[in-house]
């Protein structure tokens, strides 16, 4: 009858320790701000983006000069988040593919962009921050 006991001890401490690990992951809902690339070097400019994370599905947008576009591919699993954008520019499409950590209210990673004239595809790191104010 004791050995019942513990084991049912250690099996309700165990759901109680998974489920406050699950209370305390990261949730990416909400709008997102970084410095995105600018053209020739120059300054970059302020992105924006507005994720939502629904029965483990995300879904958002990222604005651009011609209006928000949806984000495609996109996946959030154990705090790591992906997803693709494409733009069209004249007769071409351009994906961006962003991949991060969230940790708070930042997010880490890196983005891969087409190269110029069909050349090698540039990554770069990526951070973006919850709310209005671009990461640096």
């Amino acid at each position: 009858m004791k050995f019942k006991s513990l084991r049912t001890l250690a099996t309700v401490l165990g759901a109680t320790c998974f489920l406050a690990i699950a209370a305390f992951a990261g949730d990416p809902t909400g709008n997102w701000t970084w410095t995105g690339p600018s053209r020739n070097g120059g300054a970059g400019r302020p992105v924006k983006a507005t994720l939502a994370l629904k029965d483990g599905t995300l879904t958002g947008t990222v604005a651009g000069r011609n209006g928000d576009t949806p984000i495609e591919d996109a996946s959030f699993k154990d705090d790591t988040i992906s997803f693709s954008v494409t733009r069209t520019m004249g007769d071409n499409k351009i994906t961006m593919k962003y991949t991060g950590k969230l940790a708070g209210d930042t997010i880490t990673g890196t983005y891969e962009r087409p190269g110029q004239d069909g050349g090698d595809p540039v990554k770069a790191d990526w951070k973006a921050t919850k709310g209005d104010a671009p990461a640096q």
